[in-house]
């Protein structure tokens, strides 16, 4: 398996950033009560919590699929890896804008929504970058 990932350190990063992907995905969709109090919103936000929790989900089932299932692994996924950057850069810009510009609704002012997807986008580069070579072939 660590071969797929040319070498250890982009497969810890792999399994890193999906881990917080599936930690993410856990709060909004079955933890979304305690997740909600944590940020001051009420009940009405649950059901876009799960709608955007149900992406992480789907994104991190197909990350295992990957890892564990697909015969070449990495090789050929470049769509996926370049979604999940996409994805991540956009919720941080939105996040960025939202929390730290806008302000409407915002009643907690956690860096949390602004660190978090910074920290996914700075890490699905680096895999990008170092599985170029599989991903891209």
């Amino acid at each position: 398996m660590i071969d797929k990932f040319n070498g250890i350190i982009y497969l810890i990063i792999f399994i890193v950033h999906f881990l917080g992907f599936g930690i993410y995905a856990y709060q909004m969709i079955i933890n979304n009560k305690k997740f909600r109090a944590k940020f001051e919103m009420d009940e009405t936000a649950t059901p876009i919590m799960r709608m955007i929790g149900a992406s992480f989900l789907g994104s991190l089932l197909m990350a295992l699929y990957i890892m564990f299932i697909r015969p070449g692994g990495v090789e050929g996924t470049w769509a996926f890896f370049n979604l999940v950057f996409v994805q991540n850069l956009s919720i941080f810009i939105v996040n960025t804008y939202s929390i730290k510009i806008d302000k409407t609704g915002v009643k907690n002012d956690s860096n949390e929504g602004v660190i978090a997807p910074l920290v996914f986008t700075i890490l699905i580069a680096i895999l990008i970058y170092g599985l170029s070579d599989k991903i891209y072939y």
